[in-house]
């Protein structure tokens, strides 16, 4: 029979002809091969070369369009050789014999194994790329052929690693020399090696699972043996040598790939789908197959998984969520021509991926009521499709031509050089290259017939979800499914705004994994996304669009559920756009908003924007959100709460519009004044239980700086004095542990200052300043009434005297605070020198500039004209009489208002007013949004535009020489006013 047939000669005739791009060429590459033969002794292969003839033609035509294969044949013509003897199916299935023993014998080492499963699979390759050049099978027998050889493949490698195993004695197996019987470990192919549709270069994904009464010798050891077992496999498989590869393999599709281990036990993997297992995870599903270890194991595995996968009936719910996944697979309809070059068969619009999904959807639809409709393979369901009468009998015939089509095109462009690619080329001569691998004449001809296959594609598959709702016009592809990033995908995310459009889908698939306990529910996942969408396009205006969706998912990973929030920012927009402006313009309330994310219930309120953070409305929620007996710390536990929250629904509230930056300081000043008195009342309380109290004794804090005036910022520290008094005979507090006064006081003071600023688990309250009280840093940290009443008279500086007209008393007694005001008042309105303390602040200015030069335009406070010439010209005032408002007024910008007219005229007065205002935007603004100073070079483009908003100014080129003509503007009027300089 052998002679018979190699009288006959070659046994793989072509059943059409292909053309070389260049016939001189492929002669030589012919000659060259042919010259290969000879030296190996091969005389027929170098016989049939040189022949004349259609084999020769075709061969030729072959090694000239795919170098891939021209190497190997010149590498090796003995594989041309064997088709003397046997035909291509026949050499296959001796080859496939081959691989499935090779891992048998004495003594086979692990490199061993990987040289013999390395040459026989590179022949069985090279073969089944021949036998599809030349039609002697179908497409369908091309993908068979090469699932079933990595199926082989992976089969050896798995029985070689447990026998492996056991000679080491980490498994005890039943079956030494069936090692894969009954050892628990389950092989998974998934995808288009579990449903037999293999590409000629294509990876294989595996999941490796093992069951909890698997053969090992210490249970508590089994994942980590299965896990190593399974990173061997993937060396075995993929690694590099001199002989090439096997097959490259991913692990990829397991569940939460991020945090699991390589094989995961039977029942964690149950419980993942069961819980946390997402719809395109149910789709993968479909074409799982057991195909190597403990194929029995595999398919009990499978069958427990039928009810996740194959669920009786569709809710609402799960049907919106398979749109979803199409939306994100999304369905172009009428963009214009099809590009021929660069498309991408699989991925591309009207490609392969649109046909497998067409079918995928419908099974996961249909297929929990019709067993019939769970099979893997995607051309015999779309047949079972039709048969059912869920896809017309048109569709399914068009669909069944495209699908074999573009995987004959997939193949020819994966034939060219063994690489994973799915992508037609850029260039005339690429293209042409592919027309011939395929039989066309020329890439004009292919092009038509390829452009026809997707135009039909895409119509089918466009028209099966006609119902279904669309990404908003132009999107693109969102795909975040599975491991692997989508290249339409992070284009469309690019052109949303993201500039780390990788870490992007990352993030996005952590959510999709359920690895946040807000998205561990499916109904959350599934709320999730169907948002993501409308989120991304949120995030992607904010313009600094990664930074913001990186600390949504920080807040997002804190949050101890989702479904209500992912329903509310759903049917809100303006809160979604809210939500994004906080993240992307507002990093302080972002960092507040995820270190505690109970302060996000205050954005519930329907009544937020609507209801003004005035004194009564915040010191009604502290009563009540202090009510009750409760112990010391938790009440400076919940004071460090309701201030965090308060902040930022303060801060909120300016970042929406509906209070101005002047509101805005009022508020952040009335609740520093009611928490800081409730931790006076708090650790006075507290102090006296061990010590006691003094005899008459009153307490009051004095408040100083932007606190006095009721201008503080989300940012500011508070400046305060404590000041108290007691009977003029009391000794010592009547505690278990007696204090003199002096030192009470000095205790008390320190014990508050720890009770505000140190931080706890809930944060800090605010950080103090004391340095204001007389004597500064070297005096007490408490101050008599008596000794501040002294000192102010009669040895304050003139600065100490400035920083008191913006004094106001905030906490405690009530006749000590209010002896407080009426002791300030009388203080401020001595008789000074005007002239002396003009002269005392222009020098205290020009010490300032000189040890503290501001940084740039920006550096409001410390600017040339900035806001401390506009304070120094405004307690200036007050000490000379030149302000004609009420005593008792501190908040300078009122303070430049009243202004009299021989101290400033009417036109400096308004250009003062406006300066103050234009400031207090900018400041309030940038310190609610940022922690640390204000860089022009880096500043969030969202802060740019709120900067815009609140200062009414068209773009930030405007805003920068409106501030810098209004710093110009005020030091000229400083330079007047306190300087005597003329205009």
């Amino acid at each position: 029979m052998v002679a018979e047939r190699a009288a006959n000669g070659w046994l793989l005739r072509p059943a059409f002809q292909l053309r070389p791009l260049d016939e001189s060429h492929a002669d030589a590459v012919l000659a060259d091969i042919a010259a290969s033969a000879s030296e190996r002794e091969l005389p027929r292969v170098a016989a049939l070369l040189g022949r004349d003839g259609d084999v020769r033609r075709f061969l030729a035509a072959v090694f000239e369009l795919s170098p891939f294969l021209r190497d190997l044949a010149r590498r090796r013509p003995q594989m041309l050789d064997a088709l003397f003897d046997q035909t291509v199916a026949e050499r296959l299935d001796f080859l496939g014999s081959e691989i499935e023993c090779c891992w048998t014998g004495e003594g086979v080492s692990e490199s061993e194994l990987m040289k013999r499963l390395r040459l026989l699979k590179t022949e069985a390759h090279f073969l089944i790329a021949l036998a599809d050049l030349a039609g002697e099978g179908d497409t369908q027998a091309t993908v068979h052929r090469l699932s079933r050889l990595a199926e082989n493949c992976v089969h050896a490698a798995i029985a070689f690693l447990l026998a492996d195993l056991a000679r080491q004695g980490k498994l005890n197996l039943p079956h030494p020399d069936d090692p894969a019987r009954d050892s628990g470990l389950i092989v998974l192919g998934m995808g288009k090696l579990g449903a037999h549709e293999l590409n000629f270069s294509s990876d294989i994904d595996l999941i490796l699972f093992f069951d909890h009464k698997a053969v090992v010798g210490d249970p508590m050891e089994a994942t980590d043996i299965f896990s190593r077992l399974a990173r061997r496999l993937v060396r075995i498989m993929q690694d590099r040598t001199e002989h090439g590869y096997v097959f490259r393999t991913d692990l990829r599709l397991r569940p939460d790939p991020g945090s699991t281990p390589l094989a995961i036990p039977v029942v964690a993997a149950l419980t993942y789908y069961e819980a946390r297992g997402q719809n395109w995870e149910r789709a993968a599903m479909i074409k799982a197959r057991p195909l190597a270890g403990d194929i029995e194991a595999g398919e009990a595995f499978l069958k427990e998984l039928r009810p996740y996968v194959w669920r009786k009936y569709m809710d609402y719910a799960a049907i919106a969520d398979v749109h979803s996944i199409k939306r994100q697979i999304h369905a172009h309809k009428g963009h214009g021509e099809i590009a021929v070059k660069g498309h991408n068969v699989k991925l591309g619009r009207g490609g392969i991926r649109e046909i497998e999904f067409f079918v995928q959807t419908q099974q996961l639809i249909a297929g929990g009521r019709f067993p019939e409709l769970r099979g893997r393979e995607t051309v015999q369901m779309l047949s079972q499709l039709a048969g059912n009468g869920w896809i017309t009998a048109e569709a399914c015939d068009a669909l069944t031509r495209q699908y074999w089509f573009l995987r004959r095109v997939e193949h020819a462009v994966q034939m060219v050089a063994d690489e994973q690619t799915h992508i037609l080329p850029e260039d005339d001569e690429g293209l042409e290259r592919i027309a011939h691998l395929l039989g066309f004449a020329d890439a004009d001809g292919f092009s038509k017939a390829f452009r026809e296959s997707l135009v039909d594609v895409e119509r089918h598959y466009a028209a099966l979800f006609e119902a279904a709702p669309e990404l908003s016009a132009g999107m693109g592809n969102l795909v975040f499914t599975g491991d692997v990033d989508d290249p339409d995908t992070l284009q469309t995310l690019h052109n949303l705004g993201f500039q780390r459009p990788s870490d992007i889908c990352r993030v996005i698939r952590a959510w999709h994994f359920g690895r946040y306990r807000a998205t561990r529910s499916a109904e959350a996942r599934e709320r999730l996304t169907e948002l993501t969408p409308a989120l991304l396009e949120a995030f992607g205006k904010t313009r600094r669009a990664d930074e913001a969706l990186m600390r949504f998912d920080e807040f997002l990973s804190g949050l101890p559920a989702g479904v209500q929030l992912f329903s509310l920012l759903q049917s809100n927009p303006a809160l979604l756009r809210l939500v994004a402006t906080i993240m992307g313009a507002a990093p302080r309330l972002a960092a507040v908003i995820t270190r505690r994310s109970h302060v996000f219930d205050g954005l519930l309120d329907p009544a937020l924007l609507s209801e003004l953070p005035d004194r009564a409305y915040l010191e009604a929620r502290l009563s009540a959100f202090l009510e009750g007996d409760r112990p010391y710390e938790e009440v400076l536990d919940r004071l460090r709460i309701f201030a965090a929250e308060q902040k930022f629904l303060i801060g909120v509230r300016l970042l929406a519009g509906s209070i101005d930056a002047r509101k805005a300081g009022r508020a952040f000043s009335h609740l520093a004044d009611l928490t800081i008195s409730a931790a006076l009342d708090a650790v006075t309380a507290e102090f006296a239980i061990r010590h006691g109290r003094i005899r008459g004794a009153r307490v009051a804090l004095l408040g100083m700086g932007k606190l006095g005036s009721q201008e503080l910022t989300a940012g500011s520290d508070v400046d305060l004095i404590l000041l108290y008094d007691h009977d003029p005979d009391a000794d010592e507090s009547d505690g278990d542990k007696a204090l003199a006064p002096a030192h009470y006081y000095s205790r008390l003071t320190q014990r508050l200052i720890a009770a505000v600023s140190a931080p706890t688990a809930e944060g800090v309250l605010y950080e103090l300043d004391l340095r204001l009280r007389p004597s500064g840093n070297k005096g007490p940290v408490a101050t008599h009434m008596d000794a501040f009443r002294k000192y102010q008279r009669q040895d304050a500086w003139v600065w100490e005297q400035m920083a008191l007209t913006r004094a106001r008393p905030v906490a405690g007694d009530k006749e000590l605070c209010a002896e407080i005001a009426g002791e300030i008042a009388a203080i401020l309105i001595q008789p000074r020198e005007a002239a002396k303390v003009r002269r005392e602040a222009s020098d205290m200015r020009k010490l300032i500039e000189e040890e503290k030069p501001p940084r740039d335009l920006w550096d409001i406070k410390l600017a040339r004209g900035g806001l401390i010439d506009l304070e120094f010209i405004a307690q200036v005032a007050v000490l000379t009489g030149s302000f004609t408002g009420k005593p008792g007024i501190t908040a300078t910008l009122d303070v430049l208002a009243g202004l009299a007219p021989d101290y400033a005229d009417a036109g400096m007065r308004e250009e003062l007013v406006r300066a103050y205002a234009l400031y207090a935007a900018i400041t309030q603004i940038t310190r609610l949004c940022l922690t640390g100073p204000f860089d022009r070079e880096d500043v969030p483009p969202g802060l740019s535009d709120l900067l815009l908003a609140v200062t009414g100014m068209p773009d930030f080129s405007v805003l920068e020489a409106e501030l810098r003509d209004t710093e110009a503007g005020v030091r000229r009027c400083f330079d007047r006013i306190l300087r005597g300089k003329a205009k």
